[in-house]
C-alpha cells in the first residue's frame, strides 16, 4: 500500500512537471490552474488504473498449477464509476498441482483454496472434499487424520471447488 501511495503522488509530480512545460513551451498561453488539475487528474488516473488492474496483475502472478475459481466484482457508492464497469475485489484460487488424495479414503480429495483481496494479506484453507456426496470441509487435525471426523457441508454442484475437483 505504501509503494502504491507513493506511485500516486510519483503520477502526480509527473503531470505537474509535464503540464509546467508545456505552459512554459506555449509562452504562458496556459492557465496557472492547469498544473494542479493535471496533477489531480494524474492521480485519480493511477488510483483507478492501480484498482482495475490489481486482479490481472495477482492473478498473473500465480505459479503454475494454480486457477481461479472465483472473481468477485462490487460496486462500491464512493466510486461511481464501478457502477458502469464493476470492480473486481476478491479472488479464490485453487492449487490443482497440490491435490492430494488418501488411499484410505480414495472418495476424498485434499486441496488447497487461497483467497486474495485487495489491501489484504492472501489467505490459505485447506479443504476436503468428497465428489461422490458433493460435500466439502474445512480440514482440522481430526479430520486430517480420518475424514469422517470433519465437519462436512452438502453443497450442489455448482459449487465452484466441487465443479472444479469433480467434473468428469
Amino acid at each position: 500500500m505504501f509503494f502504491e501511495l507513493i506511485a500516486t503522488f510519483a503520477a502526480g509530480i509527473c503531470a505537474a512537471g509535464l503540464a509546467l512545460v508545456a505552459g512554459h513551451l506555449s509562452g504562458g498561453r496556459l492557465p496557472r490552474w492547469s498544473i494542479p488539475v493535471a496533477a489531480g487528474a494524474a492521480m485519480l488516473g493511477y488510483a483507478v488504473w492501480s484498482e482495475y488492474s490489481w486482479a490481472g496483475r495477482t492473478t498473473a502472478g500465480l505459479p503454475e498449477g494454480v486457477e481461479v475459481l472465483v472473481s468477485v466484482t462490487e460496486t462500491r457508492p464512493w466510486k461511481p464509476w464501478t457502477y458502469v464497469v464493476p470492480q473486481t475485489t476478491r479472488i479464490m484460487a485453487l492449487d490443482r498441482a497440490g491435490v492430494q488424495t488418501n488411499p484410505d479414503a480414495p472418495d476424498v480429495q485434499l486441496a488447497d483454496l487461497y483467497f486474495f483481496a485487495r489491501w489484504t494479506p492472501p489467505a490459505k484453507r485447506p479443504q476436503l472434499v468428497n465428489c461422490t456426496t458433493t460435500s466439502r470441509a474445512d480440514l482440522t487435525e481430526g479430520a486430517l487424520s480420518d475424514p469422517a471426523a470433519a465437519i462436512w457441508r452438502e453443497v450442489d454442484a455448482s459449487d465452484p471447488l466441487i465443479a472444479a475437483l469433480c467434473a468428469k
